[in-house]
């Protein structure tokens, strides 16, 4: 319907339906190229009336009419208002703590909102909830090529966080989905960079600090607001046709490394012992160098002091020197030889004479030294003025004790001869 439609003589009339005929229009349009802005009390009443006409249905009564028009014009402003009432009520929205809400409106990216109670107004705007505080995981496996041309399967586990959500949600149409394959890349870069026996034992750690920094460099350049945590290197382990012999390989270098730990272990605990060992010796040795030079400067001391004496009366020292060491040496000793002037070699069975009498001092000390069984000579000398063969008592004592007579009275006649 065209806005200036001529008729009913020259009168204008407008899409509303509204013409000049009507005298209650007073601010209508007035028909014409000159007509103002329209009423909109006029337009609002206009509508009434319409949507009071269909809801009532076809009434000739005037004064029906008029009735109709108003209950129908009081139930659309209800409606209207319960409307307005609905949609401003259902713009109403809660974020929890840990998400943050990213806002589009009419589909752009417009602000984020802060936990809590918000509000937007609906059909216009629209939030997404986005947790920023949970660690998501992302896992990836597959069947691999290693370097040394063999296949192996592996699985890992990236854990990650979401640090801006908006370019979580605008940056790439899916940053899982980008993540899972920048992964799947680097893990298979990586995993063709190593050898198989390298990522079967000690390498696990190697491959999965080398997997996460290719996963982030990979990732940076899209700046999708992630950050990845953590990268787990879960399982490797060889096709199953191969896996057997994979198994034993892999017992025979544990036990090659037990092996070496426990002939560490034992080397540990014996190189300790035998320094300590060669420290005692060398401490004995030192000792004993020590005793022994001390020993042969207190021999060398003791000879100076004889030695002057055995100058001034040679006999009477060597005869002393002699008894000496005879008494010294026939202490331990059970058994005597004795040479007379006759050269005939006498032993004195000087067992069976401790049996048959009381033992005497010396007897007694043979006794408790009774594990030396020397054989000692006395000089024919001493044997001619011992009288043994004449005495069936015979004992060492009486042989000392004649001894130092003699060497006594041969003192008194070098003293009386000088």
């Amino acid at each position: 319907m065209a806005w200036n439609q001529p008729g009913k003589n020259g009168q204008d009339r407008d899409p509303w339906g509204s013409s000049n005929n009507q005298g209650g229009n007073s601010g209508g349009n007035k028909g014409g190229r000159d007509q103002g802005p329209p009423d909109l009390d006029d337009i609002f009443r206009k509508l009434s009336k319409k949507l009071g006409g269909l809801g009532g249905g076809k009434n000739n009564d005037n004064n029906g009419g008029q009735r109709s028009s108003g209950t129908g014009g009081k139930l659309a402003g209800i409606v209207v208002v319960a409307a307005v009432v609905i949609w401003a009520a259902s713009g109403f929205y809660t974020i929890k703590e840990a998400e943050r809400g990213v806002v589009t409106r009419f589909g752009k990216f417009s602000h984020l909102v802060e936990p809590g109670l918000n509000w937007k107004p609906t059909f216009i705007d629209r939030v997404r909830a986005v947790n920023v505080e949970a660690v998501r995981e992302l896992a990836a496996s597959g069947v691999m090529l290693t370097s040394d041309e063999n296949v192996v399967r592996v699985e890992m586990n990236v854990q990650y966080r979401v640090t801006d959500p908006a370019r979580y949600l605008f940056a790439v149409t899916s940053a899982d989905d980008s993540l899972s394959q920048a992964t799947d890349s680097a893990l298979r870069g990586v995993i063709g960079r190593s050898s198989m026996d390298r990522i079967l034992t000690e390498g696990r750690t190697v491959i999965r600090s080398e997997t996460q920094r290719e996963i982030e460099s990979t990732i940076r350049p899209y700046d999708m607001g992630i950050t990845v945590l953590d990268v787990n290197f879960q399982a490797a382990r060889p096709p199953e046709e191969v896996k057997a012999a994979f198994d034993d390989a892999i017992a025979a270098r544990e036990n090659r490394e037990q092996y070496v730990r426990e002939a560490e272990a034992y080397a540990n605990e014996v190189q300790p012992r035998a320094n300590g060992q060669a420290q005692r010796i060398l401490e004995e040795s030192r000792a004993y160098k020590a005793r022994t030079v001390l020993e042969a400067q207190g021999e060398v001391a003791r000879f100076a002091k004889i030695l002057p004496e055995y100058k001034a009366a040679p006999e009477i020292t060597r005869e002393r020197l002699y008894i000496e060491t005879m008494e010294r040496v026939l202490s331990h000793t059970r058994k005597v030889l004795v040479n007379d002037k006759s050269n005939n070699l006498m032993v004195l069975p000087l067992d069976q004479l401790l049996r048959s009498s009381k033992p005497t001092a010396s007897a007694r000390n043979a006794q408790d030294n009774s594990g030396n069984d020397d054989l000692m000579r006395l000089p024919p000398s001493s044997a001619s003025n011992s009288n043994a063969s004449s005495s069936s008592s015979f004992s060492p004592d009486d042989i000392m004790d004649q001894r130092r007579a003699n060497a006594q009275r041969n003192d008194t006649q070098r003293e009386g001869r000088e």
